[in-house]
């Protein structure tokens, strides 16, 4: 499967520091030879390394830091960049979440990490006016 597995993994590490509240692992895991770029929910975008380290500082010490869980994610990868959409369970809901990796000297890092509510869905009934009766 090529780089797949191993951004997959790095995707599993990068919940496992949010889940477990640790930021040490939290900021390893952040590209240092890549540009970054963090969009948290309702917060502004944040474009460099200081604010990411920082802004996970504030959410994982909180005493409110959200219990979380990623699920469905898929994964694609292109040379030494690859992406994974997934979908973070909290116990108040879900938000779509995607997560891009770089590989650098040392391993695979996320550089880029976004995460949005999910809208519900809402079916709309395509069948034309002509034909409803």
């Amino acid at each position: 499967m090529g780089y797949e597995e191993d951004v997959l993994s790095a995707n599993h590490e990068f919940y496992a520091a949010f889940d477990a509240g640790d930021i040490e692992a939290m900021e390893a895991l952040w590209a240092e030879e890549h540009g970054v770029a963090c969009i948290h929910p309702g917060w502004s975008a944040l474009d460099t390394r200081a604010q990411i380290v920082e802004s996970w500082r504030s959410i994982l010490d909180s005493p409110q830091a959200p219990d979380i869980r990623c699920a469905n994610p898929t994964v694609s990868v292109a040379g030494d960049m690859g992406f994974v959409v997934c979908t973070e369970i909290l116990s108040g809901g879900e938000l779509v979440a995607t997560n891009i990796f770089v590989r650098e000297s040392t391993g695979w890092k996320i550089c880029h990490h976004h995460a949005a509510p999910v809208a519900r869905h809402i079916v709309v009934d395509s069948t034309p006016p002509d034909e409803m009766n």
